[in-house]
């Protein structure tokens, strides 16, 4: 899946010069958290987002620095900081030379761009120009569209099995003793969880991303190796009480 795929076509943008006002009207109106800024030819050259309007002059929440910090800080920096608390303009406050995606870019290439970076949008350029953009809601939907995907029509009980244990014996935290069992795609795990209990929500996420799954039952009992502590899965001490 690519990035043309999921964006959101026809971003609402908003131009350098913009009063930061109308930019916020903009914003609330239409339900975004952020637009991207063109200039008058089109150029994306920042992005202005909600938390530009955090440090605001307006509102009382400027920067109040502590003066011996004040002392190591250069006229130009607190120069900056008072454009931005106090700036009309969306230039003023915006994001310059915002992290952008090309509309080939993978899902996975887009995540990583906006973890490294803890940005929560993507303007996404053809040839330069934007063509739109990649918000976290647009990662949450296709997220939901691929689980609404056709099953796999080899998902039958003993490919089921075949396939959580591949997976699970390729990991470092797989359980000890591991079984697994199913039956009309309903899935059992057995087994031993040493030390570290989230490995068991680990192994039933592995289970559950498993195509034909329909239900998982956990069975992995818990082992203390440091004080010999022992005890079953919060499912079976529910099931016995």
């Amino acid at each position: 899946m690519r990035a043309h795929q999921i964006m959101t076509r026809n971003a609402i943008t908003v131009l350098p010069e913009t009063p930061i006002l109308e930019a916020a009207h903009k914003m609330l109106q239409n339900h975004v958290s952020g637009l991207p800024v063109l200039d008058a030819s089109g150029k994306l050259v920042g992005v202005v987002s909600e938390g530009d309007f955090l440090r605001r002059s307006e509102i009382g929440t400027q920067q109040k620095r502590p003066r011996w910090l004040q002392y190591f800080l250069s006229p130009a920096h607190s120069a900056n900081d008072f454009i931005h608390e106090r700036g009309r303009k969306v230039e003023d406050v915006m994001t310059r030379d915002p992290i952008v995606a090309n509309e080939d870019a993978s899902l996975d290439e887009m995540v990583h761009l906006m973890e490294k970076n803890g940005i929560k949008r993507l303007p996404v350029l053809r040839d330069g120009k934007l063509v739109g953009i990649i918000t976290r809601a647009n990662l949450l939907q296709a997220v939901a569209g691929i689980a609404r995907e056709i099953p796999d029509p080899t998902a039958d009980d003993e490919h089921i099995r075949d396939r959580i244990i591949r997976t699970l014996e390729a990991t470092d935290w797989r359980p000890t003793g591991l079984q697994v069992a199913v039956r009309n795609g309903v899935v059992h795990l057995h087994g031993l969880i040493i030390n570290d209990d989230s490995a068991r929500r680990a192994a039933i996420v592995a289970a559950e991303n498993t195509a034909g799954v329909k239900e998982v039952h956990d069975h992995l009992c818990f082992v203390d190796t440091w004080s010999g502590f022992y005890m079953e899965s919060p499912e079976d001490i529910k099931a016995a009480s």
